[in-house]
């Protein structure tokens, strides 16, 4: 409750004016960043599309309250909340200003006294690329990071994607609460992906993975 109480205060303070902030904890950290005037379009995920669609199946999208939230607990014995806060910080930095991400992409506003890091990203997603197509949606999402002694709790949400809008007669705007759930991207026996919102399930899955599995290397990574 008490972290859940944390991530909902951060998600208002995200979507509340700069005045709403002065008596409180939070603040927005310093920027170090190019300001880049062409989006770079790296892309993510660039491999053939698996076979096997079993681990994108029923459950590995998780639901609170009606909302897709992916959860990522690490326990990391023997760092302290502000180690473990100094390495996801650095992390999640670094993730924001890597070349698939939209300049939007920033750690938006920190409490260093609970050690707690909110950051909003904007990314292409790419469901397949080829000399002859590329096939991609901006991918939208807020990650939170609670850390504390020995353990880091992660949460990413309002996940929403921004699919062809430069086609004739629009393209699709949707968040992955009405897209990507067991009841959207799956078939009535919940065996199969859909064939079109399934590949954003897909692809949305496998970049929670390695966000996750980007923190959890730097957290165990050995003291310099």
């Amino acid at each position: 409750m008490k972290k859940m109480k944390k991530i909902i205060a951060a998600a208002m303070l995200l979507a509340m004016p700069c005045a709403g902030w002065a008596q409180s904890e939070w603040e927005i950290p310093n920027q170090n960043r190019q300001d880049d005037t062409e989006v770079k379009k790296k892309t993510l995920f660039c491999r053939s599309e698996p076979r096997n669609d079993e681990k994108y199946l029923a459950g590995a999208v998780p639901m609170v309250n009606g909302k897709v939230v992916f959860t990522f607990d690490e326990d990391v014995p023997g760092k302290s909340a502000q180690e473990i806060y100094d390495i996801v910080y650095a992390t999640v930095e670094r993730l924001t200003q890597a070349e698939n991400q939209f300049k939007e992409s920033q750690i938006s506003l920190v409490n260093k006294a609970e050690h707690v890091i909110a950051a909003k990203f904007q990314e292409w997603l790419v469901f397949k690329k080829s000399a002859f197509v590329l096939d991609q949606t901006v991918f939208k999402f807020m990650l939170i990071a609670n850390c504390s002694d020995g353990h880091l709790n992660m949460t990413i949400s309002r996940l929403s994607y921004a699919y062809e809008l430069e086609r004739e007669g629009g393209g699709l705007i949707v968040s992955a609460d009405e897209w990507i759930t067991d009841e959207q991207a799956l078939n009535k026996a919940k065996t199969k992906l859909n064939r079109y919102s399934g590949k954003f399930r897909r692809k949305t899955i496998d970049r929670m993975e390695e966000i996750a599995q980007t923190i959890r290397t730097a957290l165990n990574a050995p003291k310099p």
